[in-house]
C-alpha cells in the first residue's frame, strides 16, 4: 500500500511543500529513504523505528520505501522525522490515510516516541494555511504555529498522542497562541547627561529609521545612547511581528511560542564574520541584518570590522533584502534595519585632545576613518560628532526628556508615514522613499531648495546624499507636524549630513 502525508523544506523564509509518500511492498526487508536527503533525514528511519518499537509496533517483514518529493529538492534537518512516521503509520493502516493525506508534519522524534521540537513552525504554518491543510508539529511548537490564524495546529506530545489523535480514541484540541512578549529595556534616554544633539538625531533616525553614524572619543556615551533606541521605537505591528517572528523561527529564537512586539536590536561583535553578518553557512541560514528586519543592527566599533564585511552592507542597505547564493543554496532573506554604527575618531580615540593623541595625528584619524569607504559612508543619513562629557557634569540631576516624550513623537510620526504610504508596497517610512514618490512627498519650498541647491554645489553631494537629505528633512517636517518641507527642516538635514563628510 502506498502512503502520503506533507511536510517542508525551507528556502529562506519561503517554506516549500513536500509530498513524503511511503510504500509497503513484498521483497527484501528493507527500509529506505530517497528524494535527496541529507544525513539527519537518512538516520530518521532509526528513530522511526525506534519510536514504533516503544509503541510495541512492530514494522513488517517487507520493503518499505519512503520518497521526498520533488525529488531534486534538498531535504535537510530533523523536522522530517514525523512526517515520515505518519506516512508510514498510514501506509501500515494504523492511522486513516486520507487524513495524513491532509496533513502538513514536522517535528523530531526521540527513541521513545517523544516529539521534540524543531525550527521553522510559523513559516510551516503559513504553509499549511496557504494549502488548507491541518498542521501537525511537537507540542512545543504548537503556540508558535498557532500565530497563524488560519492553520489548524494540532500539537502532541508523542507519537501516541498522534495515532490517538487519528484513530479517534483521545482527539486533541488545536493549539492557541502563544503570549504577546514586550520586554522592556528599562533604559532611559534621561539617564544620558548632555548629548542633546545626538539625543536629537536619535530620534530623527528612528522617526524615519534613518542610517546613524556616531563617532567620539571613548567613554562619551555612543554605546549608551545606542542602546537606548528601543525605548523610542513604536512596537512593531501585527503584520511586522509576524514577518520578523519568521525569520527567529527559522534561527530558533523564539521564548516558548511567544511573539515579542518589541523591534530586534542586534549588536554583533567586530570579529563577526561575513556568513554572520549578511547570512549563510550550513543551509544558508539568516545573518544579523536579516535578524535585525524591521528593526536595529548596531554595530560598535564599527571600523574594526573586516573590510569585507562591512562592503557586503551596501546593496542591502538599499535595497531592503538580500540573497545568500552559495553552490547548493539561493535564498532571498528580508532585511530592511535602520544601521546604527559607532565609531572612534582614530585608533587611540583622541584625535581632538592634544594632550592624549598619539604622534601620527592627524594621520592616524585619516587612516582608522579611512576604513569605511566612500560609498558606505554615503549611505549614513546623520552623522554625529559625540563630544566627551566633563566628569563634573555626571553628578547633576537628570535633565531633558525621557524615551517616553520622545517615543510619542516618533510614534506621531511613525503615525503620518503608515498613512502616507498606505497605497505603496515597496515603501513604510520616509528612508524608502525614492523616485517620484520621494519628489511627491518631499519637495521643499523655494528657500529650502535654494539652500539645497547651494549645498549641493559647495560640498559636491553625490545624487544619493541629496536625496538622503531630503528624506531626512521630511521625516524633521514629520516630528513638527508640518505638511511641507520647508528651510529650517532642509537646514537641519543638512547639518547632520556634513558633519564627517566624505562624498564620492
Amino acid at each position: 500500500m502506498v502512503a502520503l502525508t506533507y511536510t517542508v523544506a525551507f528556502e529562506g523564509i519561503e517554506a516549500r511543500l513536500v509530498e513524503v509518500q511511503c510504500a509497503v511492498t513484498p521483497g527484501v526487508p528493507a527500509f529506505s529513504i530517497v528524494g535527496l536527503p541529507d544525513k539527519a533525514v537518512s538516520e530518521a528511519r532509526e528513530r522511526v523505528r525506534a519510536a514504533l518499537t516503544a509503541m510495541a509496533i512492530a514494522l513488517p517483514s517487507k520493503r518499505i520505501t519512503v520518497n521526498l518529493s520533488p525529488a531534486d529538492l534538498p531535504k535537510e534537518g530533523s523536522h522530517f522525522d514525523l512526517p515520515i512516521a505518519v506516512a508510514l503509520l498510514a501506509a501500515l493502516e494504523i492511522i486513516p490515510a486520507d487524513d495524513a493525506a491532509q496533513t502538513v508534519a514536522l517535528g523530531e522524534l526521540s527513541l521513545d516516541g517523544t516529539l521534540v521540537s524543531v525550527v521553522g513552525a510559523l513559516p510551516a504554518a503559513m504553509t499549511a494555511a496557504k494549502d488548507e491543510k491541518t498542521l501537525l508539529c511537537p507540542q512545543a511548537c504548537g503556540p508558535e504555529a498557532a500565530w497563524v490564524g488560519a492553520a489548524n495546529v494540532i500539537a502532541p506530545l508523542t507519537l501516541g498522542d498522534v495515532v490517538r489523535h487519528y484513530t479517534g480514541q483521545s482527539v486533541l484540541s488545536a493549539s492557541e497562541p502563544g503570549e504577546v512578549h514586550n520586554s522592556a529595556s528599562g533604559r532611559d534616554l534621561s539617564e544620558v547627561k548632555g548629548q542633546e544633539r545626538a539625543k536629537r538625531a536619535l530620534e530623527i533616525a528612528a522617526a524615519g529609521r534613518h542610517h546613524l553614524l556616531l563617532v567620539g572619543s571613548p567613554g562619551s556615551g555612543k554605546s549608551m545612547l545606542a542602546a537606548r533606541i528601543p525605548g523610542i521605537l513604536p512596537p512593531l505591528t501585527p503584520a511586522e511581528a509576524l514577518e520578523t517572528s519568521m525569520i527567529h523561527s527559522l534561527s530558533g529564537l523564539l521564548d516558548e511560542g511567544g511573539i515579542n512586539r518589541e523591534r530586534p536590536f542586534r549588536e554583533p561583535h567586530h570579529t563577526a564574520s561575513m556568513a554572520a553578518i549578511v547570512g549563510g553557512g550550513r543551509g544558508a541560514k539568516p545573518g544579523e541584518i536579516s535578524l535585525a528586519h524591521n528593526g536595529v543592527l548596531f554595530m560598535d566599533e564599527f571600523p574594526e570590522f573586516p573590510r569585507t564585511v562591512l562592503e557586503t552592507l551596501r546593496q542591502p542597505i538599499e535595497t531592503g533584502d538580500v540573497v545568500v547564493a552559495r553552490a547548493n543554496a539561493h535564498v532571498r532573506y528580508p532585511c530592511r534595519f535602520m544601521l546604527v554604527a559607532a565609531a572612534n575618531p582614530c585608533k587611540c580615540g583622541y584625535l581632538a585632545d592634544p594632550a592624549r593623541a598619539c604622534a601620527r595625528v592627524p594621520i592616524c584619524g585619516e587612516d582608522y576613518m579611512g576604513r569605511i569607504s566612500g560609498p558606505l559612508m554615503d549611505r549614513f543619513d546623520l552623522r554625529i560628532e559625540v563630544p566627551p562629557v566633563a566628569f563634573t557634569d555626571l553628578d547633576l540631576p537628570e535633565a531633558g526628556e525621557g524615551s517616553a516624550a520622545i517615543a510619542a513623537r516618533v510614534a506621531a510620526a511613525r503615525a503620518i508615514q503608515t498613512e502616507r504610504f498606505a497605497g505603496h508596497d515597496t515603501a513604510r517610512v520616509n528612508a524608502d522613499a525614492e523616485g517620484h514618490l520621494l519628489e511627491e512627498i518631499a519637495t521643499p519650498d523655494t528657500e529650502g531648495r535654494a539652500l539645497l541647491v547651494k549645498v549641493a554645489e559647495r560640498f559636491g553631494l553625490s545624487a544619493r546624499g541629496y536625496h538622503r537629505v531630503l528624506r531626512v528633512a521630511r521625516t524633521i517636517a514629520d516630528l513638527e507636524g508640518s505638511q511641507d518641507v520647508r528651510k529650517p527642516h532642509v537646514a537641519e538635514a543638512v547639518s547632520y549630513r556634513l558633519a564627517m563628510t566624505k562624498e564620492v
